[in-house]
């Protein structure tokens, strides 16, 4: 099996799980293979948007229901935290739209808006809506980029899909090495 092969049967389901554990890199990834025609683009977006919705409504549950977990009370301290609950406090439906947007407080937002009096359905209808947006956005960067690319001379339709499925798992792995140390240092 060719590595074009792995990514067409393999990168819906790629985007999915990266949109949920990592993000960006990931869902632009989905949208430069969109444009190599490896992935259809309203799958990419799809995928995406579904992934972040589910990642984001697990933490927003896991806030719901463990707000005084000794665990849990350790992260209120935090300053993200303390961040996030003071713009949730200020702007509920604003941000929750743009959460996902802001370095460093994507992951403990959910869990933050979790722990307040925000109605499940109206995180899930407020979530979903920004998912896909942000799904849509993201996922174009990635498509606009491979045609910006492609269009710098043509050189990017001669590099073979293995190097660019290459140069996106590295990508992917090091926004996610650069996630976990943020995160790593957030919990400190």
């Amino acid at each position: 099996m060719t590595i074009e092969a792995l990514i067409a049967r393999f990168g819906i389901l790629a985007v999915f799980v990266g949109a949920a554990v990592e993000g960006e890199t990931a869902v632009a990834t989905g949208g430069l293979f969109a444009h190599r025609g490896l992935l259809a683009l309203p799958l990419v977006i799809a995928a995406a948007a579904t992934g972040s919705f589910l990642a984001d409504q697990i933490f927003f549950l896991i806030g719901r229901r463990y707000r005084h977990h000794p665990r849990l009370t350790r992260w209120t301290a935090k300053p993200a935290f303390a961040r996030a609950l003071a713009a949730i406090a200020r702007h509920p439906t604003g941000f929750i739209l743009i959460f996902r947007f802001l370095w460093g407080l994507r992951t403990v937002s959910p869990i933050a808006i979790g722990t307040t009096r925000i109605s499940w359905r109206r995180f899930a209808a407020l979530n979903a809506l920004a998912a896909l947006l942000w799904a849509s956005l993201v996922s174009m960067v990635g498509y606009s980029l491979a045609a910006t690319l492609a269009g710098l001379g043509a050189r990017l339709e001669r590099v073979p899909h293995y190097l660019l499925a290459i140069a996106g798992l590295a990508l992917f792995f090091a926004g996610l090495g650069w996630w976990l140390r943020r995160r790593w240092r957030l919990s400190r």
